[in-house]
């Protein structure tokens, strides 16, 4: 089975690019099964997108491929998100 991330889960580069796939795929989750985003989702991927994703592009950067291209279909799923129309 093919795994995106290197097997040091011990990384704390690991670790952040874990972190940051569970957050968003619990955003995901929840747009997929009511159909829009929440409110309160809209906000923190405001806030997300303010902060930068500079970690992120860190750990991409020095842990090389596949993480490199994980963590650009998972920034491009934020934009996504991102575009959304929003609950009221």
């Amino acid at each position: 089975m093919h795994s995106p991330f290197p097997s040091n889960a011990d990384d704390p580069r690991v670790q952040e690019v874990a972190l940051y796939s569970s957050w968003l795929g619990s955003i995901v989750d929840a747009v997929v099964r009511k159909g829009e985003l929440d409110p309160q989702h809209d906000e923190m991927l405001r806030v997300r997108r303010k902060e930068g994703n500079q970690a992120l592009f860190r750990a991409s950067g020095e842990l090389g491929e596949p993480v490199r291209t994980y963590v650009a279909r998972l920034l491009a799923l934020e934009e996504i998100l991102s575009s959304l129309p929003v609950r009221k």
